[in-house]
């Protein structure tokens, strides 16, 4: 499992799990769009920690720099 994600996707991908946490906490979001909304923010939240996104594989899609 190869990194495929850089520190700006990461850093986006966290503040909208904390964007849609806040939503849910203040009653914003409710029903069948909180769930998905924090399925999705989970989802977010544990691909940013590792710096791989599953989804990135078959799109051949890397936001790490390249090295000089």
């Amino acid at each position: 499992m190869k990194k495929n994600m850089g520190t700006i996707d990461r850093i986006i991908r966290i503040l909208l799990a904390v964007v849609v946490v806040i939503l849910y906490m203040t009653g914003s979001i409710t029903g069948v769009a909180a769930i998905i909304l924090g399925i999705l923010a989970f989802v977010f939240i544990v691909t940013s920690m590792i710096g791989f996104c599953p989804l990135y594989v078959p799109l051949k899609i890397s936001t790490i720099g390249k090295s000089k």
